[in-house]
């Protein structure tokens, strides 16, 4: 593979680093893996190789380690790669175009072979992906091969397309993620649940019968506020959960100005 030899004399210095005791050694072979050498005369002088990780090759070690770590026993490697909007806020055409391009390399790659024992699933906003001016979609190579065919609708979609639209949580699998998070709190801080399924859907209305709640309220939002409500359950033992939840009052909504939480949906880009 490209840069195979490179990266196989890495690993047996990390090997015998291992062995040997030798912890700084090994610290600086993870350094070397981790791209954080500048230049050439660096990783030289410490490890005795004459080569780098750049923006140029860093794809080329990706699937080196897919097939590094298959050969060590796993089934391959996963890389999750999320706020694909940052590509898409990048003012420099050219630089989108250069991102996108290395996407289309990674797809071409895993389809046809290419790039055996990787995974990569890439999430972003329906707008950084659709968008045919800035997005993923401007760069024709890839809107032609990512894009929805003619036969999905509402409702019947291919979840095996490299592109899925995921609908926002209902009401209902909001209850459930609540009463999950509820049994980890008490979990973690060693005590006895005390909020009631009766009381995480009190919440959930709640927090849905809010002025602007029906378009802005987002996951991260409910969470931070049933996590906020645990820990005050937690330190005053004495509230009523139920009264407490419904003194809470209605609060308005503002619009969002992350542009990654302000929409309904998820896009999750999946190669």
């Amino acid at each position: 593979m490209v840069h195979g030899f490179d990266f196989a004399k890495l690993l047996t210095i990390y090997y015998r680093s291992y062995v040997s005791g030798d912890d700084e050694n090994k610290a600086k072979v993870v350094k070397w893996f981790r791209g954080e050498y500048s230049t050439k005369t660096e990783a030289k002088s410490e490890l005795g190789v004459n080569i780098i990780i750049t923006d140029d090759d860093w794809y080329e070690y990706i699937k080196l380690f897919a097939m590094f770590l298959k050969r060590a026993g796993y089934s391959g490697m996963l890389i999750l790669i999320d706020e694909l909007v940052n590509i898409y806020k990048i003012p420099n055409s050219i630089t989108r175009q250069y991102n996108y391009e290395k996407i289309l390399t990674m797809y071409n790659d895993t389809l046809q072979g290419k790039a055996k024992y990787l995974g990569i699933i890439m999430g972003g906003t329906p707008q950084c992906i659709e968008d045919t001016r800035r997005g993923v979609y401007s760069y024709e190579a890839l809107r032609s091969r990512l894009a929805e065919g003619r036969f999905g609708r509402e409702g019947v979609k291919d979840m095996l397309a490299p592109v899925i639209h995921l609908a926002p949580l209902t009401y209902e699998e909001m209850t459930v993620l609540t009463e999950k998070l509820a049994d980890i709190h008490a979990e973690l801080f060693g005590y006895e649940r005390s909020i009631s399924e009766a009381d995480t859907v009190n919440f959930i209305k709640e927090e849905f019968s809010r002025i602007g709640a029906g378009s802005h309220i987002t996951p991260r939002e409910v969470i931070r506020d049933f996590i906020e409500l645990l820990n005050i359950a937690y330190q005053n033992p004495q509230i009523n959960i139920s009264e407490f939840i419904a003194s809470n009052g209605i609060e308005t909504l503002s619009p969002q100005s992350d542009e990654n939480d302000g929409g309904e949906e998820f896009a999750e880009f999946e190669i």
